[in-house]
């Protein structure tokens, strides 16, 4: 798969704390004060059918505004949501309810809405580059015949829009999101009737970030208790990791995508990923994570050894992980592995592969995972809007939205998610990773899963799923359909009834 491409980022999808400033896409310029016109509060409904799993499943799509209001009850923000239920179900009390949203921050729901979880699937070919004429079809391995869907479009994204002249920073922030989404979620579930619901959240990326907040906030605050948190291609959620279990992790990332790229010395090679990566795991907590904490009193025998490990493992020449002291970059990775083909590979998903302008350097020019997914999604969201369902509106359909600065600040995210499990015995977490990300790595992932739950307690209730893919692993058609078919086993061992552990 020797693709070249432009960099047309698609970085705030990610949105962590490895996304730099230099990622981000320009932001768009909101339209001039009086200029463009929309409602706050209105829907627009169609009917449609869609075939999952050979079963033909009739549903309702709502597209719409719903206001944030502030605490004297005026609406201060309008947020953009397209809501999808079934049918030809009767009892909307044991109905699950997914409420969905991607990442950035500042991104809109675009890319989980019509490449993975819903009923209209991007046209894409099986390994994910774009497909013309753009647009979408049916998605067979929608999860929408086992729970019904809301795509959320948080402020400045999609569709939604700050109100007036109010204050950005009531937004842009991860506990100010956190903060109005709980309150906008409780007045959707409120309106839609669905309190009785099982009821789950999924985030992709930064969206993991907002999720695992919502879940304590919306226990808290409101009352509201879940069946369920889904994890895709989770971010840090606040969990420590500086140092040597930051700069050791990364390894079996590398291991993976040296693997893919049949950079492996040939008794690893001819080894199945599934076979070789506990073993990398393994040694990545047993010996390099201590190795690192040592840093310059390692013997030099003792480091030796762990050089030629390091190296082994990852791909890359011994005199290079010597050089950078047993910790590599991922910067230099992507660009070193495949150096001495003239290639590079990317950063969100690693199976791609790019050419520089010269082989020497520090770090590729671009990312080539990245522009084909603008080019595939933009005019596909655009045209379904606005022709399939019918919504008017001269507003732009932010894929990225302008969100900066956001406030980083008091992120404890993944210790909110941890303490909503502690009083909730119902609440479960799925975790989805691709094993080629480098922007979210999986063993980051599964740290997170031991981080936040020190003493054990949770283990039972927290499950992790790995994908032969990327940052967006559902573009891959056969990981789209094993994981849509994960998340549907998930629904149905939390939402069964007796689901409770102490």
């Amino acid at each position: 798969m020797v693709r070249a491409f432009a960099w047309w980022s698609v970085a705030l999808v990610l949105g962590t704390a490895r996304v730099g400033a230099q990622d981000r896409p320009p932001s768009p310029s909101p339209a001039p004060a009086g200029t463009v016109k929309f409602p706050t509060d209105s829907v627009t409904r169609r009917e449609g059918v869609v075939t999952i799993k050979g079963q033909r499943i009739p549903y309702r799509v709502t597209v719409g505004n719903q206001p944030v209001w502030d605490d004297k009850g005026l609406p201060i923000a309008t947020m953009f949501h397209t809501f999808y239920e079934r049918t030809d179900v009767v009892d909307k009390s044991t109905r699950p309810l997914m409420i969905s949203f991607n990442g950035g921050p500042g991104s809109a729901s675009v890319w989980m809405h019509v490449a993975y979880t819903g009923p209209k699937l991007l046209r894409i070919d099986a390994e994910g580059f774009p497909v013309q004429p753009y647009g979408v079809q049916d998605n067979p391995h929608s999860i929408l015949d086992v729970s019904d869907i809301v795509y959320v479009d948080p402020v400045n994204t999609g569709f939604s829009r700050i109100i007036g002249e109010q204050k950005r920073e009531q937004f842009f922030g991860v506990n100010e999101d956190i903060g109005y989404l709980a309150r906008w979620i409780d007045a959707f579930v409120g309106r839609a009737g669905r309190w009785a619901s099982p009821k789950y959240l999924i985030g992709e990326s930064y969206g993991t970030t907002r999720v695992a907040g919502l879940a304590q906030r919306l226990q808290a605050a409101h009352w509201m208790y879940l069946n369920g948190v889904i994890l895709v291609s989770p971010t840090g959620l606040g969990l420590g990791r500086d140092g040597p279990v930051g700069a050791a992790l990364t390894l079996p990332y590398f291991t993976a995508t040296a693997w893919y790229h049949k950079a492996l010395a040939p008794e690893l090679q001819s080894r199945d990923l599934d076979q070789l990566l506990p073993e990398v795991e393994r040694f990545t907590v047993d010996r390099l994570v201590p190795a690192l904490t040592r840093g310059g009193s390692l013997e030099a025998p003792v480091r030796d050894d762990l050089v030629t490990q390091v190296a082994r493992y990852s791909g890359l020449r011994e005199a290079v992980v010597r050089q950078h002291s047993l910790s590599v970059p991922t910067s230099f990775f992507w660009k070193e592995l495949l150096r001495e083909r003239g290639l590079t590979v990317g950063r969100l998903d690693s199976r791609y592969r790019g050419l520089d302008r010269e082989d020497a350097g520090e770090s590729p020019d671009f990312d080539p995972a990245l522009t084909s997914w603008n080019h595939a999604f933009a005019p596909a969201i655009n045209h379904y809007l606005r022709e399939g369902l019918g919504w008017k509106t001269d507003l732009q359909y932010w894929l990225f939205g302008p969100v900066s600065p956001w406030n980083r600040s008091g992120d404890r995210t993944g210790l909110d998610l941890q303490q909503a499990m502690g009083a909730n015995p119902y609440l479960h977490v799925l975790v989805q990773s691709g094993y080629y990300d480098g922007g979210t790595p999986y063993f980051d992932a599964k740290y997170n899963m031991w981080a936040m739950d020190p003493a054990g307690r949770f283990q039972d209730r927290i499950s992790f799923k790995g994908y032969r893919s990327g940052h967006m692993m559902y573009l891959r058609q056969e990981d789209l359909m094993s994981s849509n078919e994960d998340i549907r086993r998930f629904i149905a061992s939390s939402a069964a009834k007796g689901a409770a552990r102490r």
